[in-house]
């Protein structure tokens, strides 16, 4: 019953990731629920563990179907790969709680800015070329890789707001490019885990083939609707992020 209600939770988490990201708000919280004596480490490795495979399932897809700028896009999932390690390992000196009371007012920026421009995201007309555009992305990619090593929750949303918001992309660009970057800091995070033993893989290989199931689902409505369904669910589940979020920093 255990393995059967986490990997149900871990399907959905794969669905709602592979479209906007997010996809941590439902399984982590189900893997606390279900293993409430567990280090939390650990769930965090098989949360990883899982969510990896979703997430690289679905850049893969999206690389199939939607035109990427690889030459931009690959050095910035190396810079996220970076960040995402630096990131684990400054969590290990440095205590992240004020990030917990930060992190619901800055989704909420985010949240209104996104309602208040009704064409954010709308059209595919990116502003910046070449290395400029290289530049950015790898910016991006190290300070959201770092972000996610050393706090996590809403990653990947922050990678689509941003491809968004700097670099022009529109919502369904910016969520198959999120996917690729966020395959690079969830490898991150998994390695270290797993070198310090925090991952049952187990439970993680059932996991990531319920996720990739999921993954596979979300992609293809992604694919299907385009950029104004993948913003919709964008609000959605950044709205979802906040309650979340809120609750945990204020009211827990």
């Amino acid at each position: 019953m255990e393995l059967l209600l986490v990997t149900l939770a871990s399907v959905l988490a794969g669905f709602v990731d592979a479209i906007v990201g997010g996809g941590g708000l439902i399984l982590v919280p189900a893997l606390f629920s279900v293993f409430p004596t567990t280090p939390p480490a650990t769930l965090f490795g098989i949360n990883k563990g899982a969510s990896i495979w979703g997430t690289a399932f679905a850049a893969r897809q999206y690389g199939r179907r939607v035109d990427m700028d690889w030459a931009a896009l690959l050095p910035a999932a190396a810079a996220g790969f970076t960040g995402g390690f630096l990131g684990a390992w400054a969590v290990t000196v440095v205590p992240s709680e004020f990030l917990r009371k930060l992190l619901p007012v800055v989704l909420l920026a985010v949240l209104l800015y996104t309602l208040v421009r009704k064409d954010l995201g709308r059209d595919h007309a990116p502003t910046l070329r070449g290395r400029a555009q290289t530049a950015a992305a790898c910016a991006i990619g190290l300070l959201l890789g770092f972000y996610d090593g050393f706090f996590g929750p809403g990653t990947g949303s922050f990678l689509v707001f941003l491809f968004v918001r700097v670099l022009g992309y529109d919502f369904l660009h910016a969520s198959a490019s999120a996917k690729l970057l966020n395959t690079a800091t969830n490898l991150a995070a998994l390695v270290l885990f797993a070198l310090k033993g925090h991952v049952w893989w187990q439970y993680a290989l059932a996991l990531a083939i319920a996720n990739v199931a999921g993954s596979l689902l979300g992609t293809h409505l992604a694919l299907k609707h385009g950029a104004s369904f993948v913003r919709g669910v964008f609000i959605l589940v950044v709205g979802a992020l906040i309650l979340k979020t809120g609750y945990d920093a204020f009211l827990r």
